[in-house]
């Protein structure tokens, strides 16, 4: 996400926050640079000049000529004016009704509305504490129904059946019915979609909305469409009393221009986000943690929010337990490391948001996580319990075996030994210093010496305050 945009604005503004002193020639040069930066990034065009008159008012007056250091106070101009144009403060979602209270979500078709609706369910389920209906008004793709049907078994959340029989009107107001009658505190109306904006489907959920009075109703646009998806946003916006919008396919999105052009164009706070296509992946919106992402600073106050929120913590305790009782760190410990990290999105999920890590995470996510974890997984699947638990005993024609049954080669499986004898002794080292809280620091050592894996040796590995320790 923002790759590109935080690439070309770290060259420009690293060229200005070593000098002593600012004046308007230097200023102007980076204002340009920033310029085409979000012009290459889709932003809006309005956007991009309200933005850059801002940050230019603000650079050449006192703001900066008195700072001790210009540079550094241009560059923050630049990170408070992108929290502005993000929206400046985090919106959550508003319960302003007696139960239940009903989010109606609309959107073009193909934007992820139905999977953000078992998104948005589960988010309010595990954090929320609300218990959760969802309903399908979508009559013209019966495949939609099901597919809602089929996510609420797995988020597991009531859902409320309909069919292409049935007016949207009547489906919304049933399930509504239904949710006093099970004591739901929230109901979920997914609506259809259109390929094109149609006068049809805007009369449609007019009715819709103007029958169910809900207490948010949220636009799903993906951020992939860069401005586009502002101008689809402002469509609707302009038909329905909007009171958010959800960017969907983020983490798809190398350019940002949507995020950055959302807020303004409609005047609607962005509220969520999603950043994958499981069903826990959806974050709310922070406007500064984003601003301070793309300007390649990091997010470690996200990364430690999903590390509490997805990590095992009983297994990194019964691995410490395990290990302080002079028991060795075997492999099938190594292949519970490696998903606890692809619980937290892969390591270009995690470079992302940390400080100066953002240009390394697409590299990251294409060569550690799409095909490195799957064959190491792949080879200790491979092995019998006995070698998982004492790999000594791989000898050659065991080694045979196991390559021939996970399709690698034996350079590939002889990595992976030596990865996990290095992991070993960093796990007995970390067990001795303090335990479960530096447990999962230990993924560092899974990555070699280098913090990564060979041909990725120069970046740094993860930060020492993963795993819940001292921050």
């Amino acid at each position: 996400m923002f790759d590109n945009l935080t690439e070309r604005l770290s060259v420009t503004l690293k060229s200005v926050t070593g000098q002593a002193r600012l004046s308007e020639d230097n200023i102007k040069g980076a204002l340009r640079d920033v310029r085409m930066a979000l012009l290459e990034a889709d932003v809006a065009l309005t956007v991009v000049t309200g933005f850059v008159e801002k940050v230019k008012e603000r650079a050449v007056g006192k703001e900066v000529l008195s700072s001790l250091s210009p540079g550094q106070a241009f560059v923050k101009i630049v990170q408070d004016e992108l929290e502005e144009v993000l929206g400046k403060e985090i919106v959550g979602l508003q319960f302003n009704q007696q139960p239940p209270a009903v989010i109606l979500l609309a959107g073009l078709q193909g934007a992820g509305k139905t999977t953000t609706v078992a998104k948005l369910a589960k988010y309010l389920k595990q954090f929320e504490r609300k218990s959760v209906m969802v309903v399908s008004t979508d009559v013209y793709r019966p495949a939609a129904i099901k597919q809602l049907e089929t996510l609420a078994a797995e988020v597991d959340v009531t859902f409320f059946p309909s069919d292409i029989s049935q007016k949207p009107v009547d489906i919304a107001t049933a399930a509504i019915k239904e949710a006093k009658i099970k004591f739901c505190d929230v109901v979920i109306v997914d609506t259809a979609g259109r390929l094109a904006i149609d006068e049809a489907m805007m009369a449609e959920i007019k009715d819709l909305h103007a029958a169910i009075k809900p207490a948010e109703t949220l636009f799903v646009v993906d951020a992939m469409t860069g401005q586009d998806a502002a101008n689809t946003a402002k469509a609707f916006g302009d038909a329905l009393p909007l009171t958010g919008v959800i960017l969907t396919k983020t983490d798809a999105d190398s350019r940002g221009g949507a995020a950055l052009s959302v807020r303004t164009i409609t005047g609607k706070p962005i509220k969520f986000m999603g950043v994958g296509e499981k069903t826990d992946a959806l974050e709310p919106f922070h406007p500064d943690r984003i601003a301070s992402r793309i300007l390649g600073m990091g997010d470690v106050l996200s990364l430690i929010e999903q590390a509490e929120q997805k990590l095992d913590k009983k297994k990194a305790e019964k691995l410490a337990k395990k290990i302080s009782k002079g028991k060795k760190f075997d492999l099938e410990d190594f292949r519970d490391q490696l998903q606890q990290m692809k619980n937290m999105g892969g390591m270009g999920s995690m470079l992302e948001k940390m400080p100066g890590m953002a240009g390394m995470a697409a590299a990251a996510q294409e060569q550690v996580d799409g095909k490195m974890f799957v064959q190491m997984e792949a080879m200790i699947d491979s092995m019998t319990p006995l070698e998982r638990r004492k790999p000594e005993l791989l000898n050659g024609s065991r080694k045979r075996r196991i390559t021939q049954g996970s399709g690698t080669q034996l350079q590939d499986l002889n990595r992976l030994i030596k990865q996990h004898k290095q992991m070993q002794k960093m796990m007995k080292k970390l067990t001795k210093k303090g335990g479960m809280q530096n447990m999962m620091r230990g993924m560092q050592g899974m990555m070699g010496k280098g913090g990564m894996p060979p041909g990725m040796g120069g970046m740094p590995g993860l930060p020492p305050g993963l795993g819940g320790g001292k921050r």
